[in-house]
């Protein structure tokens, strides 16, 4: 690496990548799950859920700044990453996979669980099923609306005649590969070497090339359902949310409305010059954010 990629790259991007986390495996329902680990056992535990079409490596910049005190772990969700695909995807099946993931990390009793994007949903339906085992959920830049405003985008293959198309874009070079990456919705790219790290652990080598590693068919038969506000009203653990201050993705508009509901007693923070992915905009202050959050919720069950 030279002297002027030092100086182009930030500390936090350097340690980030000198702590790799472990990785490590379970099983649900049949099919491998992969999941990564950072910090000690016996610590609080924190689970980090990925958006849709990511991976675990979403959460490289933010995991090593947490497991300082906290016992930490990014899982891959069926159908991406490093863990196996399915023939069908469910809500209650995600859960499932969280719930292994910190049984499977020996993690101490009600850790916390932490969804970006689409892992927001999967938090919802993790909370909804084993809420009373958690010490809260942490929505980040996924919001629940009222279920006259829930526009469905999944369940494809029961609403429009078509075939499931299981095959995704080969290149015949892992350059052409990187040079088509893009976030969903697309944002500046402050830091390009976390885009190309993240597009590298994206993509896999096949038959021809490379490509991505996310199954195409994973909301062919997925719904994620109008009964999202009720789930989250009949939560038997705490909630906060983390919003981009300037995200422009249309599922973490409804901030006010979940603020509402809770009895204005949810925490809605801000996360200031952030867009939708934020953890790659300002690891640092989304980190901090989340131990500050969590750090409170444990002095709040000592002191109770």
């Amino acid at each position: 690496m030279s002297q002027d990629k030092n100086l182009s790259e930030p500390e936090w991007f350097g340690r980030a990548m000198e702590a790799p986390g472990t990785s490590q495996e379970t099983v649900v329902e049949g099919k491998k799950i992969h999941f990564k680990t950072w910090g000690e056992q016996g610590n609080p535990g924190i689970v980090l859920i990925h958006g849709s079409n990511a991976h675990a490596e979403w959460w490289r910049f933010v995991a090593p700044f947490l497991a300082d005190q906290f016992h930490v772990a990014a899982l891959d969700l069926s159908g991406n990453g490093d863990s196996e695909w399915r023939d069908k995807y469910a809500g209650d099946v995600f859960a499932k996979e969280v719930y292994a993931t910190y049984k499977a990390a020996d993690m101490a009793p009600r850790p916390f669980v932490v969804g970006h994007s689409f892992g927001g949903f999967v938090a919802l339906e993790t909370g909804h099923y084993y809420g009373a085992e958690l010490g809260g959920v942490v929505f980040m830049d996924f919001t629940v609306g009222p279920k006259e405003r829930y526009v469905e985008w999944g369940g494809r293959a029961k609403t429009e005649d078509f075939k499931p198309n299981r095959k995704t874009r080969v290149y015949e070079t892992k350059e052409a590969a990187l040079a088509r990456f893009r976030f969903i919705p697309e944002q500046p790219n402050r830091h390009p070497y976390v885009l190309n790290h993240i597009a590298n652990a994206s993509l896999r080598q096949v038959d021809g090339g490379w490509t991505w590693k996310f199954d195409p068919t994973m909301y062919d038969y997925l719904e994620m359902g109008t009964d999202q506000e009720e789930k989250f009203l009949g939560f038997k653990c705490r909630s906060a949310l983390m919003l981009g201050e300037h995200s422009e993705d249309e599922g973490a508009f409804e901030g006010p409305h979940m603020h509402k509901i809770s009895g204005q007693s949810m925490p809605v923070i801000s996360v200031p010059t952030t867009f939708h992915h934020l953890m790659f905009d300002e690891p640092l202050a989304v980190s901090s954010t989340l131990k500050g959050i969590i750090l409170t919720w444990l002095q709040a069950d000592r002191s109770g």
